[in-house]
């Protein structure tokens, strides 16, 4: 165990309140591009996107399930792939273990973690091991080399997770949250995790390296798979599952409840709404807001054959400014144009929202409702995104002026993501248990969307350094188009993103001045690690216009692992073994039977 723990180590080296005041007026009003978005269809995936995270200003990764796909590695089907953004094309990896359902978030040394996952499943030909107490690391790097890391009898998680979260946190490390011991349609008493840990492991709160429990995670039964949680500026977690949110203290484990989400809306999975942390910034006083849009009303104690794939869906959205008075104040609530089920929301570098998948009527899975289309639960998809803007006025807010609709759908298990580049890349959707070409089919194709500012004259910039530490004072040299007196600085984290979840996302606003000529942007890293948790960030210069540059990468904080407590590691590869719940039997996720129906062979290409 020691050995392990001690490679483990090896290898993460190496690898490379007191706010404004209430009111959504404090946020910075800011100028858009305005014109005409386009959408093109460009490569495909060779794996089913269910998880995307950005990796590299070049690079995607995309995990799937153990399934039939057409892209091949080391003589078996991959379920893996790496997705060069420039060239399009796709490079097969190899994890050992089931990747179904698992969570991901970044260290903050770069490492993309990924955690928890799927059974083996019989009727894929017994390909991937059990990766329920599965982590699988992942470090980018620039000749193509670079493969999924597991180490599963010295690296694994303290008990069985599927549908589980994380979040990054200030020193760099990552909590993961709640989830089941095993698959199904929505979770219950018997298959409930209650619990969270540490990656590394922590000892902490009276748990060595063990498993903690949470109280919120049994208060929200039964739909509390895949929990909305961010990281806050005063070092709490929001989390948000179901009907109820809170504040979650990990330094002193306590919770802290909030007000319900309004009108008997769910918002997690099978009702999964779409959730994100407004732009952070210093006009704001780094004040936190959350927006929650989308869901179901659909009870969560009624048997899925009781539902349709036509039950209405949630146009609504939420926002709660997270002060003692925006608690008071509550929920403000507005509609989107459409109603949604598996939403996704996306910031943009020039501060606004991205809402784009979904389906406007049934619930997230596949077999269970009572008339499934295909196997989707859902039905009747949301073919064109909308554009929110958090500061604008009330009732203006939304807008989907300019914006073609695609023809593919985009439900269960799809995946979007902001690229460095400023284009926003959509790929997945498999509402199915395996690859089938019936509607609703597994989908390969990747499309991207162009906000308008990709047609205009855009800045550029160089000098970024490859670490930023918090506070640190650092000059950009810029070529700004010539209509632009002014910019501005968005740092963002991309994400992982995973069934309408996007794990760490956000926007900070950084203090910046430009020279008098123009030519030198002079930048100051976030103030504190709670403000933007240590790990990979993408900086993007906006001009007064709204026009953004690309978003090249750089490490917040020193670049350096996050703390190993070697005998927290190794108490809870002691405690693990004698905690490990056997997973149920098949069918996977309880969404229907572990028959595939129209299977593509594997290619023997």
């Amino acid at each position: 165990m020691a050995r392990g723990w001690y490679l483990y180590s090896v290898l993460l080296a190496v690898l490379p309140w007191s706010f404004a005041a209430l009111g959504h007026d404090f946020l910075e009003r800011r100028a858009f591009a305005e014109g005409n978005w386009s959408l093109l269809q460009q490569g495909t995936t060779g794996v089913s996107g269910m998880q995307l995270a950005i990796v590299s200003e070049t690079t995607a990764i995309i995990y799937d399930k153990v399934e039939h796909n057409p892209l091949n590695i080391n003589g078996h089907i991959a379920w893996a792939a790496e997705v060069d953004l420039n060239a399009l094309t796709v490079r097969a990896l190899n994890p050992l273990s089931n990747t179904w359902c698992a969570t991901g978030s970044f260290l903050g040394n770069g490492t993309m973690v990924g955690s928890g996952g799927n059974p083996v499943m019989p009727t894929k030909l017994y390909l991937g091991a059990d990766g329920l107490q599965a982590i699988r690391m992942f470090t980018p790097c620039n000749d193509k080399t670079c493969d999924v890391f597991e180490d599963p009898d010295h690296i694994h998680l303290t008990s069985n997770r599927w549908y589980a979260s994380s979040v990054r946190i200030e020193d760099g490390s990552i909590i993961i949250y709640g989830g089941s011991v095993g698959p199904g349609y929505i979770n219950s008493d018997s298959i409930n995790n209650p619990t969270y840990e540490f990656f590394p492991p922590k000892n902490i709160n009276g748990h060595n390296g063990v498993q903690i429990p949470s109280q919120f995670l049994l208060d929200t039964l039964n739909s509390n798979h895949f929990p909305f949680m961010t990281y806050l500026p005063d070092g709490t977690i929001f989390v948000a599952a179901n009907q109820n949110a809170m504040i979650f203290n990990w330094q002193a484990n306590t919770e802290t409840a909030l007000p319900g989400i309004p009108n008997g809306v769910r918002i997690s999975s099978p009702f999964s709404a779409g959730a994100t942390l407004l732009p952070l910034t210093p006009e704001n006083n780094y004040t936190p807001e959350v927006m929650i849009c989308g869901g179901s009303t659909v009870s969560d104690s009624v048997l899925p054959s009781t539902v349709s794939s036509q039950t209405p869906t949630s146009a609504q959205c939420s926002r709660l400014v997270l002060n003692a008075a925006g608690i008071a104040a509550g929920w403000q609530v507005e509609s989107m144009p459409q109603a949604r089920v598996m939403p996704e929301m996306v910031l943009l570098p020039d501060g606004r929202i991205v809402i784009v998948n979904g389906a406007q009527t049934g619930v997230a899975g596949y077999g269970n409702v009572a008339d499934p289309v295909g196997q989707s639960n859902a039905d009747n998809p949301a073919f064109t995104p909308v554009v929110y803007d958090p500061s604008a006025p009330a009732g203006s807010r939304f807008s989907s002026a300019g914006i073609p609709a695609t023809n593919i759908a985009r439900v269960y298990h799809s995946t979007v993501s902001l690229t460095p580049n400023g284009t926003i890349m959509l790929a997945g959707s498999n509402p199915n248990v395996d690859v089938t070409t019936t509607k609703y089919p597994t989908e390969y194709r990747m499309e991207f969307y162009s906000p308008p500012y990709m047609a205009r004259p855009r800045p550029t910039y160089t000098g970024l350094p490859a670490t930023v530490n918090y506070g640190e004072e650092f000059t950009l040299n810029v070529n700004l188009p010539s209509s632009a007196t002014n910019v501005s600085v968005s740092l963002m984290d991309l994400g992982f993103a995973t069934h309408g979840v996007h794990m760490d996302q956000r926007l900070l606003k950084l203090d910046s001045s430009l020279s008098d000529d123009g030519k030198v942007l002079t930048v100051t890293g976030p103030p504190t690690a709670r403000l933007y948790p240590p790990g990979p960030a993408y900086l993007y210069v906006v001009t007064d216009e709204g026009v953004p540059s690309f978003g090249h990468k750089t490490i917040i904080g020193t670049g350096d692992s996050p703390p190993v407590d070697s005998d927290a590691a190794a108490n809870m590869l002691r405690a693990s073994v004698a905690s490990f719940v056997a997973p149920p039997p098949p069918p996977t996720e309880g969404e229907g039977s572990n028959v595939a129906t129209v299977v593509i062979p594997v290619s023997s290409s």
